[in-house]
């Protein structure tokens, strides 16, 4: 098995001119790819690939339009990662609140086996997270000032600031081992049925840690899949073998489930926001179009029209 080697800015780019990539203005790329790093950029190549196997550019594909994909991607986490925060503010909020009137609030509350699920099946489940829940305590309490506020002067924290310290991902499975009432009590505030915000949540989570890592964005499949929905039917999604082709493991399934979660006014601007930076990003496109990046983040070409839904 080969191995690689570090190479300088200027074999960098003497590889990239190999695979036939244009590059016009040596020193702008040089500094480009010392400030972002030639592995995270040549990530972006695959769509401007030709289909012949050789790993080399189509023809004509410009270093402008390979940094550009890469700073749209960087825009579009950028955009999902505040959105996916005031969704995951919203959920911590509202499950405190829940929790805390249902419960009580104290940790002998919120860390009580018998306050959540009474589905056997979920013992264990249960168990591994309450521990899961102390363990962020006891790591993130102090270093937080509401929490050590608490902790100093009354010597417990409340459910409604230890969300603080919790995880996306654990909030996320605590709603799934929560008391059927206490679901259907937060279900009925976003209007989503319990099995739907069970599998919506996680995705989430797991986009959020995407987002905050820089890892790829737009052409990203989750593991988890979203089920059918009424914006699949009203936009006229195409089907292959009963299946929607886009909005199941996709950017855009993603899409789906903030416009359901997140208010209209949020929703309506992250989508302006979107179609803006693909906007920027056509203007600089010239072997490709910008309908390959939309088929590759899940996007049909009416996407747009799920604002007026």
């Amino acid at each position: 098995m080969g191995s690689k080697t570090f190479k300088s800015l200027d074999e960098q780019i003497e590889l990239l001119k190999q695979k036939g990539l244009v590059i016009d203005d040596i020193d702008y790329v040089k500094e480009v790819l010392l400030r972002e790093n030639y592995f995270f950029i040549s990530g972006y190549r695959h769509l401007f690939l030709r289909d012949d196997g050789s790993r080399k550019f189509i023809n004509g594909t410009h270093f402008r339009e390979l940094y550009g994909l890469f700073n749209f991607d960087r825009q579009l986490r950028n955009i999902l990662f505040k959105n996916i925060l005031i969704v995951e503010n919203n959920l911590k909020s509202i499950l405190s609140y829940v929790m805390s009137k249902n419960h009580g609030f104290k940790e002998q509350n919120y860390l009580n086996a018998e306050n959540f699920s009474k589905d056997y099946n979920k013992t264990r489940q249960i168990n591994d997270l309450i521990r899961k829940m102390k363990r962020q305590i006891n790591v993130n309490g102090k270093q937080h000032t509401a929490t050590s506020h608490y902790i100093k002067n009354y010597g417990y924290i409340p459910m409604w600031v230890v969300v603080k310290v919790l995880s996306f991902g654990i909030v996320s499975e605590l709603f799934s081992v929560l008391q059927k009432e206490d679901q259907e009590e937060m279900s009925n505030i976003y209007n989503v049925s319990i099995p739907s915000l069970i599998n919506y949540l996680p995705i989430l989570a797991n986009y959020r840690n995407l987002c905050a890592h820089e890892d790829l964005c737009f052409n990203n499949r989750t593991n988890k899949r979203i089920g059918p929905t009424k914006y699949h039917d009203i936009l006229n999604i195409e089907k292959e073998d009963d299946e929607y082709i886009y909005g199941i493991n996709d950017l855009f399934a993603i899409v789906i489930i903030m416009k359901q979660i997140l208010k209209e006014e949020d929703f309506v601007l992250m989508m302006n926001e979107i179609s803006y930076e693909l906007d920027i990003l056509d203007g600089k496109l010239e072997t490709i179009g910008i309908d390959l990046i939309l088929e590759t983040m899940g996007f049909p070409e009416n996407y747009k029209e799920i604002v007026r839904i």
